[in-house]
């Protein structure tokens, strides 16, 4: 039995910030797995890249992670664009993947399902059905408000959320997707329309500000932790995810696992690429509250 298993695209991304240009691999499916690498859970991949981008799926094994990719004519290639403003960013896509099928996923089975998906067209909803009647379904529900014209993001409401999202036991989204998805402004009115839909545990990321969680009539308000220095925020909620996730499976109440999570958060936002903070790190934050 697998603790985890993620299922999305690895992306391409171009990453501009008033201070760089940087090339990397991203989505969700990689920063979220590069964060349970120190995790002592049983964690597995699924995945879709080009042939020829099958190196970073080979670095991935190397580093011990569980990896089953599928083909796709294309990797997914985006161009993530900050300003001074980190919590802000303009997305364009160059290229798009081949979408998942419910007839390629492996046969496995998992405690819990975190899907990733990057564009509205990646994973059927099919498969967020099939999959909730063997574990949990975890979702970002970000690829679902994301449509492509042009080449640029544009974000729009999701039009099966009615009848999904009773499949779905926890559910991500960042401030402004929780207003497109809900038509709500204020954080906890957001929450509890996810939760009216069946949603049993609601994740709402407010970047700086920190995260509200809301499960069985209960809200945990999550502080952010101040990080020393800001390089990038790519990925900054797949990691927050992860350590949620991570600490959630391990049987941790919900305030301790948000608390884990915005940690590894915290960390990863101070460097460019995904998280790479050590124990030692994750514990001084908890303990002290600040890096010393």
């Amino acid at each position: 039995m697998t603790d985890i298993c993620t299922i999305g695209h690895i992306s391409l991304d171009k990453v501009v910030t008033p201070q760089s240009v940087t090339y990397m691999p991203g989505g969700t499916s990689f920063y979220f797995s590069k964060t349970l690498l120190q995790a002592d859970i049983e964690y597995k991949l699924v995945t879709a890249l080009a042939l020829q981008d099958h190196h970073i799926v080979d670095d991935l094994r190397s580093e011990g992670i569980d990896v089953y990719t599928l083909p796709s004519a294309h990797t997914v290639y985006f161009q993530n664009s900050y300003n001074d403003d980190q919590d802000y960013r303009e997305q364009q896509v160059l290229r798009k993947a081949s979408p998942f099928s419910v007839s390629q996923m492996p046969d496995l089975t998992a405690k819990v399902y975190h899907l990733g998906p990057l564009l509205a067209d990646d994973i059927p909803v099919k498969l967020i059905q099939d999959l909730s009647k063997k574990g949990l379904v975890s979702l970002d529900i970000q690829g679902y408000l994301r449509r492509v014209w042009h080449k640029k993001v544009v974000y729009q409401d999701w039009a099966a959320k009615k009848k999904i999202l009773p499949s779905v036991t926890i559910l991500k989204a960042n401030e402004s997707e929780m207003e497109i998805v809900t038509g709500r402004r204020n954080a906890r009115e957001g929450a509890l329309y996810l939760a009216d839909l069946g949603v049993r545990e609601v994740i709402i990321t407010l970047g700086s500000k920190g995260s509200l969680i809301y499960t069985e009539g209960t809200f945990y308000q999550i502080p952010a932790f101040k990080p020393t220095v800001v390089v990038d925020a790519t990925g900054c909620g797949d990691t927050y995810m992860a350590g949620y996730l991570w600490k959630r499976v391990q049987g941790s109440p919900v305030e301790e696992a948000g608390e884990f999570g915005a940690a590894l958060a915290t960390l990863k936002v101070g460097s460019s690429g995904p998280f790479s903070g050590s124990s030692e790190l994750i514990a001084t934050l908890l303990e002290q509250g600040v890096l010393s």
